[in-house]
């Protein structure tokens, strides 16, 4: 059809629909077509063309045909640990000589159509033409930033299409968020979206009950350009987006899920964000996502990833990471892999030593057939625990990798420079993380192997994961590595090693690794680095822990019960007997210049006496080593403990947060050297050789002194054991036992009747509290009042047994003999508790009435 001529000028609508003809009815244009058509229509002047669902136009075509190209690659911009991440290009781009036409033909133009559509976006306009402006709008700025920039001339278009969010209409939305998804790719034109609301107008959208894909996908890469911004990230996080892109990750749309987990990646960027990420439960949905899409989308895996490793830099949130299942391993280079050297071509080998029958009689290249038969391992009739195929698995896959060269090629790239490698980590599965990690340890760059056994500590977080360390060979590994000659790769494995030595069983392997004579060795260095020393100590105590005999009997282990398999594949080659190697740790203590040494740590900070006086209480239960204790002075090192800083300055420091801590510190240290001294005490050589009234005058201190109740548990029996193994010369009036019971046994029954849950418990302890108090000392009924023993026994006489309730009248009774406790007693209440147990007539009531007639009426 012809358009119709007339003398004022027709109203434009301008679309960009292929118009069908025969039915005159226009089509939602989609993104898939790959020819853009500026078409010039007339609306025809007929009523029935504004009322009818079905507009009819007369129309007039420009020789102006923009054709775009479709990008199959759907190329992304890299992630990487410290930038943010934009979401892919659009399939849409235009040459730069079509990009000439358009401008040019818009200039060309009187009024140029880019201002027709903005203005066709107006809250006045027919809501079908301001679908067609926004579609217009949207695929024209495709074109690159010329169009763009041509676009932003007119401030008020972004304000409008953020209002177009708002529409029925899927087309238009989808339009809306196109448009605003690619002037927020510029950086200049960012604020500007951001400041007409797009936030708060894309999560009104994305709440929506029904949402076509195009437009989830559109609406989250918007997010995604937008959360570029710190300031917009914060914003997006407060916001309730957030719940929304968690679930976007189980959507079925690869699409979806790339552009959600592009934000989450760009908002974990920001430190401040981390807390309600994790609150959120975004740590389990990453990992599923980069677990469960091993063979999926690139994008997905790398935002996944880059967003779990920023989490994981915090201690607390690395934890969570490792608990689903993934590990932090280090990227060393493939430079530093040319030192790997399998072993007999790595033929897969059970833990213990033993291969396996090889079916050739040359081994293959690289290793496909060593790696076929570990990957099959699991499908052979072997007797094999889970833990013991994992670790073959892993072992073989990854020294596959090594042999080719392809053990840090992700994805088809290059092998990174050590340079951009050196503080980079990657997450990988436990299993091949486990294996990789080994790997690493065996080989000869300095900064891969110290790093690589950080990671095994950081990883070493519970039983299966120490248990998995320890099948998979590293333990081997790190004790060798504490003879190292370079210092951070010693207090690396030093680390690692005290981290898995919380395990039994991998305590004993440690042990048959012989690393007793390597942890004793580096001791005696008295130039050697608090931190290492501190780790050494701490190791050679679990070894030589006196109760650790008690712990393998009563100790499940692992799963499947494979603690004392574990134990067993320790031995080496089946050679290592547990009895000698025991007995040789055992000769590695008793030396003079080692018992000397450990008698200067325990004069040290207080995490360093604790673990000395450990190994000294080990070496104290041998009889033959009292000689060497008693010429090394032992009692200086327990007088240091005992008179340590924060029992000389307990009045001076007034921060009670630090206050709190250092007691912690303090009463631990404390307690170790009491169960020390208590063992020493045994022996009679001993006691011979003490100044008992210097300890004792430096125990009563200690007990009056504000450690932690449960370590002053270990100092009563102590200065017991002390007063009737050495005798009281200077208590005639048996001072100690007062000191006890004020300072130990009273404030333990106070807080036993306040917390304990049991009532046969609180009861037992009101009868202890009132023999106590029934021995007439004033001392005694002020220390229940100061230790806030009031409240709970007005609970008792009010909640307790028959029993409980006349014990905690008689204490309450003796209590009020003191007016200065009149005023704590009401206010616990005992004056409404008192007159119901009067009215009641009760067996207590007598009791009551006259605990109540001296306390004053109100």
């Amino acid at each position: 059809m012809m358009a119709t001529s007339s003398t004022k000028p027709p109203k434009l609508v301008v679309g960009l629909n292929h118009f069908n003809h025969h039915h005159h009815q226009r089509f939602p244009f989609s993104s898939n077509y790959k020819e853009i058509s500026f078409l010039i229509v007339t609306r025809k002047p007929s009523t029935s063309s504004i009322t009818s669902s079905h507009h009819h136009y007369n129309t007039s075509f420009r020789p102006l045909l923009i054709h775009a190209s479709t990008d199959g690659s759907g190329s992304t911009v890299d992630v990487d640990d410290d930038a943010t991440s934009q979401p892919p290009s659009s399939s849409f781009s235009f040459s730069s000589e079509i990009e000439g036409v358009v401008e040019k033909s818009l200039q060309s133009s009187k009024d140029g159509y880019v201002p027709l559509f903005v203005r066709m976006l107006g809250l006045d306009n027919d809501p079908l033409d301001r679908e067609q402006a926004i579609v217009a709008l949207w695929k024209y700025s495709l074109g690159g930033k010329q169009c763009i920039d041509m676009i932003m001339k007119f401030p008020g278009c972004v304000n409008l299409t953020v209002n177009l969010l708002r529409s029925d209409s899927s087309s238009t939305c989808e339009a809306a968020a196109g448009l605003l998804r690619t002037i927020s790719a510029v950086n200049v034109y960012r604020d500007s979206v951001a400041q007409s609301g797009a936030v708060e107008g894309i999560t009104a959208l994305l709440h929506r009950s029904s949402l076509t894909a195009e437009v989830k996908e559109q609406s989250i890469c918007t997010l995604w350009n937008l959360s570029v911004d710190e300031k917009l990230r914060i914003q997006i996080t407060n916001s309730e987006l957030l719940p929304a892109l968690i679930k976007f990750l189980d959507n079925e749309e690869m699409k979806i899920k790339e552009a959600a987990g592009g934000v989450l990646a760009n908002l974990a960027l920001s430190h401040s964000n981390h807390k309600i990420m994790v609150e959120a439960g975004v740590i389990s949905k990453l990992a599923k996502v980069l677990k469960d899409d091993a063979e999926g989308s690139k994008v997905i895996r790398k935002v996944a990833k880059n967003a779990l490793l920023k989490l994981a830099k915090d201690d607390f949130y690395r934890i969570l990471v490792i608990e689903e299942g993934l590990i932090l391993v280090p990227l060393v280079g493939a430079d530093a892999y040319k030192s790997f050297r399998p072993v007999s071509h790595s033929w897969p080998s059970f833990p213990d030593g033993t291969e396996l029958q090889r079916s050739s009689s040359t081994p293959s290249r690289y290793g496909a057939s060593e790696l076929l038969l570990g990957l099959n391992i699991q499908g052979k009739n072997f007797d094999l625990e889970e833990a013991k195929m994992n670790a073959i698995v892993g072992r073989t896959q990854q020294q596959f990798l090594a042999r080719i060269g392809a053990i840090e090629v992700e994805e088809g790239r290059k092998p990174q420079l050590e340079t951009s490698t050196n503080q980079q980590y990657t997450l990988l599965p436990w299993i091949d993380g486990v294996a990789r990690l080994v790997i690493i340890l065996g080989l000869e760059d300095v900064s891969a192997i110290s790093r690589a056994a950080l990671s095994i500590a950081d990883a070493s977080i519970n039983e299966h994961m120490r248990t998995s360390f320890a099948v998979a060979g590293a333990i081997k590994y790190l004790v060798q590595l504490l003879n190292h000659h370079n210092e951070n790769v010693k207090l690396a494995a030093c680390h690692a090693l005290e981290r898995l030595s919380v395990s039994n069983g991998v305590c004993n392997m440690i042990e048959s690794e012989g690393a007793g004579y390597a942890l004793v060795n580096a001791l005696k260095c008295k130039e050697m680095p608090e931190n290492l020393m501190e780790k050494t100590v701490n190791i050679l105590a679990r070894i030589l822990d006196p109760g650790k005999e008690m712990k393998s009997k009563f100790y499940d282990g692992p799963v499947n019960g494979s603690a004392k398999s574990l134990h067993a594949t320790s031995i080496v080659d089946g050679k290592t007997d547990d009895v000698k190697e025991s007995a040789t740790t055992r000769e590695y203590v008793l030396d003079s210049g080692v018992i000397s040494r450990f008698i200067e740590i325990m004069k040290t900070s207080p995490s360093l006496q604790r673990q000395a006086a450990s190994v000294l209480e080990y070496i104290a239960t041998i009889e033959a080593s009292m000689d060497e204790l008693i010429a090394a002075d032992i009692e200086s090192g327990l007088n240091a403990v005992f008179d340590s800083r924060f029992v000389r300055d307990m009045e001076k420091d007034t921060d009670t947060q630090q206050l709190e801590l250092r007691a912690l510190e303090a009463g631990i240290a404390i307690s170790a050297a009491s169960r020390l001294l208590t063992k020493l005490l045994d022996i009679e050589q001993y006691r011979h050789s003490i100044k008992s009234t210097r300890l004792k005058q430096k125990l009563r201190k200690v007990l009056m002194s504000n450690i932690p109740l449960h370590s002053k548990d270990w100092v009563a029996a102590c200065l017991i054991k002390l007063e009737s193994a050495v005798g009281s010369q200077l208590d005639p009036e048996n001072l100690i036992n007062k000191d006890i019971t004020l300072y130990e046994t009273i404030p333990r029954l106070v807080e036993q009747i306040r917390t304990s849950f049991s009532p046969e418990a609180q009861e037992a302890a009101v009868i202890e509290l009132n023999a106590i108090i029934s021995t007439g000392v004033v001392d005694f009924t002020r220390a229940v009042a100061d230790k806030g023993g009031i409240f709970p026994l007005v609970k008792m006489i009010e909640k307790g047994s028959r029993k409980a309730v006349e014990v905690s009248l008689a204490i309450l009774f003796n209590l009020s003999m003191d007016n200065e406790n009149h005023s704590a007693m009401i206010a616990a209440g005992a004056v409404p508790a008192l007159r119901r147990i009067v009215l009641s007539q009760g067996p207590q009531w007598m009791l009551a009435l006259r605990l109540l007639r001296t306390l004053p009426t109100q």
